[in-house]
């Protein structure tokens, strides 16, 4: 149909605009963020500036490489690489082969056993996670509103998945990523449209392990603390949150100007990781701070307009459940950062600095893209329907036979098929110009 078809194209392209602008404006806050430090410690100004292009090249070619990739539902066997629940299986078994190797041989980062040292390269298996739960999450849910997988069958099957993941992210510690992750998966049980009461077990359940997990930890009851009063001490556990304030209150409504932060001068730690956004604040204000809100909000209606014209269930899913899995990092980032939730360590998609997490959103966004690709080649997602023609029509022979009651000629259509001419007598059958031609 014309509207899908409109609906596909102008999600595609919002959020291929709105990705690209991310991503090039994140490079230029990494730089402004990172340079004053750098050239402090390394005597080179442009040294995250230079890895994050890198980074942004390999995430380009897997975003290119996952937009090509042709995943199905089907009932018939299909090639590995073409099956659905194959990669999804495939996807979550390397994220937790990947989270087991971190805690096994993980090497320790500020406090935190997350990342693996591959050939001097470090590599943040939680990352994949994120996307390992949502590729199976969402094939696991296709299956089962095409009726081939029970439901309590899918509910279990998703609940131990999900939450094996969860604990191992957990485990390093991490809990910001194990947080987006659940996020993730409730989107997604949300777009699959799953009971009420369910949705409502699950909430709870979450909720209820969320405060379990902040009392058993010590920092996490600090982070907490910090974020009800930060200014109860300022110069410990609640520095962050508190020079990040400081960073948005000097920035005011256009900003200090590009460039021209103070607190990256080693006053607001993590500037160019989960702090960027307070450094955006500052340099460019409110309304460069309301133009990255927009630029993400552009970004999270395409994804959605996407999901809406997709050509499968499967397809539906998984556009919606990336775009809400980028779109809810991208809220608690901006959210920790002016003070509105508990720091969490989950950086902004597209602008913070980070190899695996800008290969991995990237790459996620290629499935958002392939998404569009399938449903603009579906001929029954997007075929335009013509309007119905009239059909030609001839006089009938003057037989007595084929007169109407009123004495006159029928209209007789004439269709295209093998039969043309079979309302006329036989003996002029032969005389028919198009008589049995296909």
């Amino acid at each position: 149909m014309r509207a899908r078809r409109s609906t596909v194209r102008t999600g595609r392209a919002l959020v291929l605009i709105s990705v690209l602008a991310l991503s090039g404006f994140g490079l230029v806050m990494v730089y402004s963020a990172s340079s004053v430090k750098d050239y402090q410690v390394l005597g080179n100004s442009a040294y995250h500036l230079a890895k994050q292009a890198q980074w942004l090249v390999v995430g380009l070619l897997a975003m290119l490489f996952a937009s090509r990739l042709d995943l199905r539902l089907s009932s018939r066997s299909l090639p590995l690489h073409r099956d659905a629940v194959a990669v999804g299986f495939a996807a979550w078994g390397l994220s937790v082969a990947g989270l087991v190797a971190v805690l096994a041989a993980g090497v320790e980062r500020y406090g935190a056993k997350r990342w693996l040292e591959l050939g001097g390269v470090g590599l943040q298996p939680s990352e994949f996670a994120k996307l390992g739960c949502v590729l199976l999450v969402a094939a696991l849910l296709a299956k089962w509103k095409r009726g081939e997988l029970g439901g309590w069958q899918a509910v279990a099957q998703v609940g131990w998945m999900t939450g094996l993941v969860f604990a191992l992210v957990i485990f390093q510690p991490d809990m910001g990523t194990a947080v987006s992750i659940a996020i993730g998966v409730f989107i997604l049980l949300v777009l699959a449209e799953v009971n009420g009461w369910l949705l409502a077990g699950v909430a709870g359940a979450g909720g209820l392990a969320g405060v379990l997990l902040v009392f058993v930890e010590q920092y996490r009851m600090d982070r907490l603390m910090a974020f009800i009063d930060p200014w109860s001490d300022p110069s410990d556990k609640g520095y962050q949150i508190v020079q990040s304030l400081l960073a948005f209150g000097s920035g005011g409504i256009r900003g200090v100007g590009l460039g021209l932060s103070r607190q990256k001068f080693s006053y607001l730690p993590m500037a160019h990781t989960d702090f960027i956004f307070a450094i955006v604040g500052e340099e460019l204000g409110l309304i460069g701070s309301l133009a990255v809100v927009l630029v993400f909000a552009t970004f999270v209606v395409g994804g959605f307009m996407v999901a809406i014209g997709s050509a499968s269930e499967y397809d539906r899913l998984l556009a919606g459940g990336v775009t809400g899995l980028i779109g809810t990092q991208a809220i608690i980032n901006m959210c920790a950062a002016t003070g509105l939730m508990p720091v969490t360590g989950i950086p902004l998609p597209f602008v913070s600095y980070g190899g695996s997490s800008l290969m991995l959103t990237l790459g996620c966004v290629g499935l958002v893209l392939g998404v569009a690709r399938r449903a603009e080649r579906s001929p029954t997602a997007v075929r335009a329907r013509r309007a119905p023609q009239q059909p030609r029509t001839v006089a009938a022979p003057r037989d007595a036979s084929r007169l109407s009651r009123k004495g006159q000629l029928r209209e007789i259509p004439v269709e295209r098929r093998r039969d043309r001419g079979a309302h006329l007598p036989r003996a002029d059958r032969r005389a028919h110009p198009r008589a049995g031609r296909a």
